[in-house]
């Protein structure tokens, strides 16, 4: 046995989770050095599926992971950057000496349509490379990569024989670019900037309640031709469960795949302009009334909204099926072009659209359960997994259901994918701007099917910081680095390829869980949690590559605990840094100049978890967190309203030291007293003076919102992820305010 295996357990147990990637210890923003206890390196490793049960379960599985290249042939993913020489590729072969000189090898390269593109036979008389010697001899082989691959992902499959024996093996080969994509507009030295919206919170006069996608729709148009912008951001549009309080939050979705039925829009839908039932629907005076109701709150009703679009859709769907399909089920054909629109739809999506309509099938005829609040992990057993005798039953015998829920996607990915044609046709050069959350809710769709790929046994967050002392506990469960590889990364690239085929730009929550992921033993406090580590450089191979084939920005959201090598690896892939105006601050805690801003940045003033630019500078958020009682005394109130008066001095002294100080605002912030659009437009100009490649508009800035949309360690205290703007859709467009900072903005970042 190998000496490193003859070591006391504790140290067994340290070389186990170095090699898992899980970190011995971790220094916080402070630059506190935190210690990884034993107990949370046990908790993580059984997380991640390791028998840590003693010091022979140690032993195993150390000596399963250092013999598992030899063992299972070739590695799961080989990387090939674009411009970069042409490496190699490694087999291992069981072999005996005398089979050694017999050995033959024939690979493959399939490329994502099955086509051959690359096929060659290596021996016999293959050189060996090393050998090793696990119970029986094993030999490493290696052979160059072929060159001139375009950009994509590639299935290898190779056939040894040896003596009588044949093996096979497989592995992906993804080819991508050094860089994400960048507009030569951009690279040519334009800046652009936009508007940033929480579209559930966009008010109209013909919205049911929530914003939706020709709310949006009207946005983009007036934020286009009428102000200049070059793109509108958007929170994420993941789908939800849509119920209060815990499914509400963007950032904890049911699926990241797929988009809330609730932004959609259904007077907009075919089927509901022609169905005769779906009028009725719409005319009865007790729906319309249920509508305005939710129309008319200050806050979006998820629920009530969601009841209302579900139950007119149910309709259109009846009427969609009678209208353009014809046989009984489950084999039902279209007959008409768009029947065949959404069959090709359908097709198109795979896999990924069947598994996700599937769950909500089953959560929706909840025949298992007697309460709403069950989870699929509590469903009877044949149930829990995808891909089971009783789930394939399940489907065969519901399949028009299933097919429901296809079909709101289908409607949905229309009118988005017009919205974006929309904001093309009316001079947005990037469209549209979505966010990609972190992860999703373990017991959503997401959660369900791709099960097999989560640490279910922990949950990921954030280590202690000043903003959240005890650090932060996110309750969503992470990937598995390793069983992300394993699976050839291909929930990554599903990932990404469907959050970006929309817009022209998107961010990616919590970008540093490319590298590393603060993971915290389920059930347990954030402060005893650790960074694990990921592939980072497998991970940005992959922005980089889908980054490209979709045309589309990256923005990386790099906030809070975040080293500067991190930072480094971004910026060399051509990801964007995401630059708050409030955290900016040079070593003296004076705000930023405008000057020393990176270039390859997106630029804001503020986020969904911090004040509004008026609620920053009243202190509406400190008066709201006190009220809350989330200050532990009076004086820690008083001292955070005091740190708050200082900033507001340092902004005023930044904009003055810019020219940029309205006339008659001094740099005594005790002779402002509210924040003036005059002053919001002064720091957003200052914002605009930037090398930053591309800034947002906060919507909620532009008409004075003291209200955030999320304030951060509250659920049901605070309305979260429901607040409505004050004014329409409608109103905004006739606003003064809006046209007045459009036109300083775009003195200082002319459209393209």
């Amino acid at each position: 046995m190998d000496h490193q295996y003859n070591q006391p357990e504790t140290e067994l147990l340290h070389l186990l989770a170095e090699r898992a990637g899980i970190a011995s210890e971790y220094h916080d923003i402070a630059g506190v050095r935190h210690v990884t206890s034993d107990a949370t390196t046990r908790a993580l490793l059984s997380a991640m599926g390791f028998r840590i049960g003693d010091r022979t379960a140690l032993v195993e599985e150390l000596m399963t992971w250092d013999q598992r290249p030899w063992v299972q042939g070739v590695e799961p993913v080989v990387i090939l950057r674009e411009g970069e020489p042409v490496g190699t590729w490694l087999l291992h072969v069981e072999c005996d000496d005398e089979d050694e000189a017999r050995l033959q090898i024939h690979w493959v390269v399939y490329g994502e349509q099955g086509e051959n593109r690359h096929e060659r036979a290596e021996g016999p008389g293959v050189p060996i490379h090393g050998t090793r010697v696990i119970g029986r001899r094993y030999v490493r082989l290696s052979f160059p990569l072929p060159e001139g691959l375009p950009l994509g992902y590639y299935d290898v499959k190779v056939w040894v024989k040896g003596g009588q024996a044949v093996a096979e093996r497989q592995f992906r080969l993804i080819v991508a670019p050094r860089r994400c994509y960048v507009p030569a507009s951009i690279e040519s030295g334009a800046r652009q900037w936009g508007l940033a919206v929480q579209l559930y919170g966009l008010r109209s006069d013909r919205n049911w309640g929530i914003g939706d996608c020709t709310d949006l729709s009207a946005l983009v148009e007036w934020a286009g031709r009428t102000l200049g912008c070059g793109l509108v951001g958007v929170n994420p549009l993941h789908a939800l469960k849509n119920t209060a309080p815990y499914h509400l939050s963007p950032y904890s979705p049911n699926s990241r795949l797929y988009l809330n039925e609730v932004y959609l829009d259904v007077d907009r839908v075919l089927e509901c302009q022609t169905s005769p039932d779906v009028a009725k629907r719409l005319a009865d005076p007790a729906f319309r009334a249920q509508v305005e109701a939710a129309r008319q709150r200050d806050c979006v009703d998820y629920e009530a909204v969601a009841s209302a679009k579900r139950a007119v859709l149910d309709l259109c769907y009846r009427a969609f099926l009678k209208d353009n399909f014809e046989g009984q089920e489950p084999d039902v054909k279209p007959n008409t072009a768009r029947g065949w629109f959404f069959h090709t739809f359908v097709q198109q999506e795979g896999e990924p659209l069947a598994q996700y309509a599937l769950f909500q099938a089953l959560e929706d005829e909840r025949q298992f359960v007697q309460s709403r609040s069950v989870v699929w992990a509590d469903w009877p057993e044949a149930y829990r997994v995808p891909g089971t005798q009783a789930v394939e039953e399940f489907k065969r015998r519901h399949m028009k259901k299933v097919r429901y829920f296809q079909y709101v996607q289908w409607l949905l990915a229309e009118q988005l994918a017009a919205v974006q044609r929309q904001a093309h046709e009316a001079g947005l050069s990037l469209g549209l701007y979505h966010d990609l959350a972190l992860g999703s809710d373990r017991y959503g769709a997401d959660g369900w099917r791709f099960q097999s790929l989560l640490a279910l046994k922990a949950d990921c967050g954030a280590p202690p910081d000043a903003f959240a002392p005890e650090g932060q506990n996110w309750g969503i469960a992470p990937a598995d680095p390793l069983r992300l590889r394993a699976s050839g990364y291909r929930y990554v690239t599903e990932l990404l390829r469907h959050n970006l085929r929309y817009g022209g730009a998107l961010r990616i929550d919590h970008v540093m869980a490319l590298f590393r992921l603060f993971w915290i033993p389920r059930g347990q406090p954030a402060s005893q949690g650790t960074y694990v580590h990921y592939p980072a450089d497998d991970l940005l191979a992959i922005v980089a590559l889908e980054s490209t084939r979709a045309k589309a920005m990256v923005i990386g959201e790099d906030l809070g605990t975040v080293p500067d090598w991190v930072r480094d690896r971004l910026a060399a892939t051509g990801v964007l840094s995401y630059r708050v105006l409030y955290f900016e601050r040079t070593g003296h805690g004076r705000f930023t100049p405008p000057a020393a801003y990176p270039a390859q940045a997106l630029g804001v003033v503020t986020t969904h978890d911090l004040p509004t630019l008026f609620g920053y500078w009243e202190g509406c958020d400190i008066e709201t967190r006190a009220g809350l009682g989330l200050f532990p005394h009076e004086e820690a109130r008083r001292a955070a309203l005091a740190e708050r008066h200082v900033d507001k001095a340092r902004l005023l002294e930044a904009l003055q030291a810019e020219g940029l100080l309205p006339d008659g605002v001094s740099t005594d912030p005790a002779q402002v007293p509210v924040m003036t659009p005059a002053l919001a437009s002064a720091v957003y100009e200052y914002l605009a003076r930037t090398p930053c490649w591309l800034m947002l508009v906060n919507l909620e800035d532009l008409v004075g919102e003291r209200a955030q949309a999320n304030l951060p360690g509250t659920l049901n205290e605070h309305p979260n992820w429901s607040r409505k703007l004050s004014r329409s859709v409608e109103d905004l467009q006739q606003d003064a305010r809006m046209h007045t900072l459009a036109a300083q903005l775009r003195a200082v970042r002319p459209p393209v």
